[in-house]
């Protein structure tokens, strides 16, 4: 758990959605961790972590992949543990993409959707998406290091209008 001076250091990244309709394609929803290298902290990222997925050095898991939505409260959990990553990183970017089937989906498309942001009991952030409903991906939050090594966090819900491959690329720029 941190305080104010050790920083941020392990945190756990959850999101719901509604199953989609019956008889019309399910709606896929996708947390995305971007991490980027101190000496480009807004170029290309070192890797992403997504689709049931994880960060070569196991600090950044995605514990749950939904690809449907059903189940009771947060059915997609990514943890981070920004304690134990490398010096050499500086800075995670994350976000939320949709998966584009046949039929162009956005936020506003898929009900009841949320992402929550928290570090033990404390809840950092949460959202709804209804501030980027037009969106077909957002980031949500940003990890940074600061000068003394600690970890700090800062919500950074900024809608996107792309493929979620595209997305991965653009997310932290």
């Amino acid at each position: 758990m941190s305080t104010l001076n050790k920083g941020i250091e392990k945190v756990e990244v959850t999101l719901k959605w509604d199953p989609s309709p019956i008889g019309t394609p399910d709606n896929d929803l996708d947390i995305v961790a971007a991490t980027y290298t101190a000496d480009a902290p807004h170029g290309d990222p070192a890797y992403l972590v997504h689709f049931d997925s994880r960060s070569p050095d196991g600090t950044i898991t995605l514990n749950r992949d939904s690809r449907t939505g059903q189940g009771f409260g947060f059915d997609e959990i990514m943890t981070l543990e920004l304690d134990r990553l490398a010096d050499t990183y500086s800075r995670v970017v994350i976000g939320v993409a949709i998966q584009q089937g046949e039929d162009r989906k956005v936020f506003g498309d898929i009900e009841n959707t949320a992402v929550r942001i928290r570090e033990g009991y404390t809840d950092l952030a949460q959202s709804d998406f209804a501030e980027v409903a037009g969106a077909t991906a957002a980031t949500v939050a940003e990890f940074t290091r600061d000068e003394t090594g600690n970890w700090r966090f800062r919500e950074a819900l900024r809608g996107f209008d792309t493929d979620p491959e595209a997305f991965a690329g653009l997310m932290g720029r």
